[in-house]
C-alpha cells in the first residue's frame, strides 16, 4: 500500500527560497532547481526506502536523497499514515536546523 506524501509548508518555501536565488544568479536555473526537487520528490513518493539515513539522526525513519546538479538533499520521515518531506536543506548550511519539525 502506498502512503500519501506530503510537503511541509517550510519545505515549500526553502524550495521557492532556493529557487528564486539561482534564478538570480541565471535566468531560468531556478526552474531546473525545481525540476530537480521535483524529481528527487517523486523518488521520494514512489520508493521511500530508497533515500539514504541522514547521519547524526538515530531515528531509521528519517532519511533523504539528493537533488541531482544542486548541493541539496530533500529530507523526509516515513510514518505510518504518510510520507512526510521536512526539508529541502542545503548540503553544508546549517546541519540538522529541521529537527524540530520531526511530528511526534
Amino acid at each position: 500500500m502506498t502512503r500519501p506524501l506530503r510537503i511541509s509548508k517550510e519545505a515549500k518555501a526553502e524550495m521557492a527560497a532556493a529557487s528564486r536565488w539561482y534564478d538570480r544568479e541565471r535566468a531560468g536555473l531556478g526552474l531546473d532547481f525545481l525540476r530537480m526537487v521535483d524529481r528527487a520528490i517523486a523518488q521520494v513518493g514512489s520508493a521511500p526506502k530508497s533515500g539514504s539515513p541522514v547521519p547524526g539522526v538515530a531515528d531509521a525513519a528519517i532519511r533523504r536523497v539528493v537533488v541531482r546538479r544542486f548541493p541539496y538533499h530533500v529530507v523526509y520521515i516515513e510514518l505510518p499514515d504518510r510520507v512526510q518531506v521536512l526539508a529541502v536543506a542545503h548540503q553544508r548550511r546549517r546541519p540538522g536546523y529541521w529537527i524540530g519539525r520531526i511530528p511526534t
